[in-house]
């Protein structure tokens, strides 16, 4: 599968362009940080609108034929509401397995760790502050099918997070700040710091 380098010509009905965090060689500190484990997967745009589901790339292409169990998950939420996650396939022992995600073998499998919510019943909900829409994610989320899943964050030291991942073989951690809006594009307010050991370190692509 070859990766397309334009996206689409014009934006999508419910599409948002996410943001995207800068790479830091080493955890931010500070009681304004949370920390929160990378998955290795791919960027996904969940937009709900009464009856219809539908699952946006980064780049704002339609996968929702892909993952069924997301759409299910999505399609049984009370409300209206446009999420942002990492969609991933998980090996054996829980981790998160970006060739069985790549390889499309395994896409009735794929479900969707989400970590922020964009907008509830009509309601932007990006002006607001991290903390506030993680809460309401958490809320909304509370129910859900096994298509979604909340990622939950750790405040603190997020040096012991980083190693803590690096430990267990993930990918790294994203640190993002918790007073801030959700702004579309490239943020220095969202830090990604990767496991150098990890596999995924290896590959050239950026997808989140």
């Amino acid at each position: 599968m070859f990766w397309r380098t334009t996206a689409p010509s014009r934006r999508p009905v419910g599409f948002i362009e996410p943001c995207i965090p800068t790479r830091a060689h080493k955890p931010p500190a500070g009681p304004q940080w949370l920390h929160e484990i990378k998955h290795d997967g791919y960027r996904l745009i969940v937009c709900r609108r009464g009856d219809r589901v539908r699952l946006f790339t980064r780049r704002g292409y339609d996968w929702t034929d892909r993952y069924p169990l997301i759409v299910a998950a999505a399609d049984a939420l009370p409300c209206n509401a446009t999420i942002d996650g990492e969609v991933v396939v998980c090996d054996r022992a829980g981790v998160a397995d970006f060739e069985r995600l790549h390889s499309r073998e395994h896409d009735r499998q794929a479900f969707l760790w989400a970590f922020d919510l964009l907008e509830l019943d009509g309601e932007d909900l990006r002006p607001s502050p991290l903390f506030e829409r993680k809460g309401a994610l958490r809320r909304l989320l509370r129910r859900a099918k096994a298509g979604i899943h909340f990622v939950d964050h750790l405040e603190g030291d997020g040096a012991k997070v980083f190693a803590h991942a690096c430990e267990l073989g993930l990918e790294g951690i994203v640190s993002k700040e918790g007073s801030r809006p959700y702004r579309s594009g490239r943020s220095k307010t969202w830090l990604k710091i990767k496991n150098l050991q990890a596999p995924g370190v290896t590959r050239f692509e950026d997808r989140s």
